[in-house]
């Protein structure tokens, strides 16, 4: 499992498809499929967010995102967990990351996909910018905001 883990992309620049991610983890062993969707929401600290752009160093997060996936399918008894997480823009709406669990309880699918989106958001290395009217500002950096130019 480890190994299907590794050869399997976990970023995406396009809208990511919830259905191929099931697909990928769905079987009739499965009695539990949980699925987590983190989307762009419209405000953020008290300001109204026009957008979100993810940057990241891609081929350490994909591995940190693969590494992520094989510890969770290896503590979660009977787990197949596919994740992805998108890169570049992300508009109001969207899915900017998704994982989804499958195993044969409901204890396990919880598990494995709640372990896997905190693992991702603590460890890999993806980074998520707000666009607002007036500027944009790297998240969890409160010095980095840069007003619009021209605005």
């Amino acid at each position: 499992m480890a190994n299907e883990a590794a050869a399997t992309p976990h970023l995406t620049r396009t809208r990511i498809d919830v259905d191929a991610l099931v697909a990928r983890v769905a079987s009739v062993e499965a009695g539990a499929l949980c699925t987590f969707l983190g989307t762009a929401r419209r405000h953020s600290e008290g300001k109204e967010v026009n957008l979100l752009c993810y940057e990241a160093y891609p081929e350490m997060a994909d591995a940190a995102i693969a590494a992520i996936v094989a510890e969770a399918q290896a503590q979660f008894a009977g787990a197949r967990v596919a994740a992805l997480h998108r890169l570049g823009d992300c508009p109001l709406g969207e899915a900017s990351v998704a994982v989804v669990a499958a195993a044969p309880h409901r204890v396990e699918a919880f598990a494995a996909c709640r372990y896997v989106i905190d693992a991702i958001k603590a460890r890999a290395p993806i980074w998520k910018q707000e666009q607002f009217r007036d500027g944009t500002a790297w998240v969890g950096d409160p010095g980095s905001f840069r007003p619009r130019e021209g605005g």
